[in-house]
């Protein structure tokens, strides 16, 4: 902040000196003025001696003129290059009494109007913050100076959850929502955030919640995650299990949570088995999906491919789906309760499956240009499949 005010300070000296410097001219011109004067006083003085020589017969009528055009030359050689005086209409207070206000009252209204608080924490966030406590406070004065920023709500809110302010961030993410819109992710962080501040006691508004957001978009790992938690504490094992293994499925393999959420999937069966109940079986298809030759000539590399398996018996949405690009075939693809696109809607529901690959080059899963369909299967097949688009979408 220093700087910030040096170069604030050599502003100000700039603008002053653009009201002082015609102070001090009007001075420089008032001694010049004062001079020429004088100057004018003596010639005065000196002709008037002439005159006075003349009328006591000292001096004739030439004598007399020489006298004084000698005096007018040393006159005018003693006014030479003196600029004409200015005429000052404000008069000497008026520059000096502003040369004082202007930099008082331009700092007070920067003090009023600017952005010293966002300069500030610009050069906070600038630095590490020391604890996660720093970054919290940090994070505090950035949502009172920038109320409207949904991302630094965003961050704030996780802020709290990490120090176990749970109620203080449902509180954060609702403003979130608000600002941000209804994203499925939000809706996840402030369902969470409710029931912890619940004291982990499922509610309506955390249900409605979850529900919203796994409807926008079904992949959405904090409701999964949550949903897991409470159907464990509420010795809903088999709910645990199936929450869980579709989180399981969207985290990469190098991701460290992998190992706890699979600790937590393992506790979850033990649990079921030792209530007398079994885990009940999922389904997984692998499948590859490659082109034929006459749909590879025409098709285009970002042609959107989508790869579904849909009942055979049963509802005409796909029970699981992946998105690709052509440019990725061929590729291998697994396709299990996980990719569920609705909970109610699992591959271990239907016995019986086909395997469907399209290409739409607008992205429309429902409608494309080629398309290729396997035969009638069992949804517990475990051999991998091989899936060819071949015909055109008709």
């Amino acid at each position: 902040m220093i700087d910030f005010w040096l170069a604030a300070g050599l502003l100000l000296l700039i603008a002053l000196s653009f009201l002082l410097i015609p102070v001090l001219r009007g001075r420089r011109a008032q001694r010049e003025e004062d001079r020429t004067a004088l100057n004018v006083a003596l010639y005065q003085e000196r002709v008037a001696e002439l005159q006075m020589q003349q009328d006591e017969g000292v001096l004739n009528a030439a004598q007399l003129d020489t006298g004084r055009a000698e005096a007018a030359r040393e006159l005018l050689a003693d006014t030479e290059g003196v600029e004409k005086p200015r005429e000052l209409r404000l008069g000497k207070p008026l520059p000096l009494l502003a040369a004082v206000l202007v930099p008082v009252l331009g700092m007070g209204l920067y003090l009023h109007f600017g952005a010293s608080d966002k300069v500030e924490l610009t050069r906070e966030f600038s630095q590490p913050p020391v604890s996660l406590q720093d970054m919290t406070q940090r994070l505090e004065r950035a949502a009172v100076a920038q109320p409207d920023s949904a991302e630094g709500l965003y961050f704030l809110g996780r802020a709290y959850m990490a120090q176990d302010r749970s109620a203080d961030a449902a509180k954060v993410f609702e403003r979130t929502v608000a600002l941000a819109g209804r994203q499925p992710e939000l809706l996840g962080q402030w369902a969470q955030a409710q029931y912890f501040a619940d004291n982990k006691q499922w509610s309506p508004e955390v249900q409605a919640l979850t529900d919203e957001a796994l409807k926008l978009d079904p992949k959405e790992v904090t409701s999964l995650g949550l949903l897991g938690i409470a159907a464990f504490e509420g010795q809903r094992y088999q709910d645990a299990i199936d929450y869980w293994g579709r989180l399981l499925a969207q985290l990469p393999p190098d991701d460290n949570s992998r190992a706890a959420l699979q600790g937590g999937i393992d506790r979850a069966t033990e649990k079921l088995k030792e209530s007398g109940g079994t885990v009940a079986q999922k389904a997984l298809l692998k499948v590859r999906v490659d082109l034929a030759a006459e749909v590879k000539a025409k098709a285009l590399p970002t042609d959107s491919v989508f790869i579904f398996a849909r009942a055979v018996s049963g509802p005409p949405a796909p029970l699981a789906a992946k998105r690709v690009t052509v440019a990725e075939l061929p590729i291998t693809v697994e396709l299990g309760d996980a990719d569920a696109m609705m909970p109610q809607l699992k591959l271990s529901n239907f016995p019986e499956v086909q395997l469907v690959a399209r290409i739409s080059r607008a992205g429309l899963p429902t409608k494309g240009e080629w398309i290729g369909r396997s035969q009638p299967l069992a949804s517990s097949t475990t051999a991998p499949q091989q899936l060819t688009i071949d015909s055109p979408d008709k």
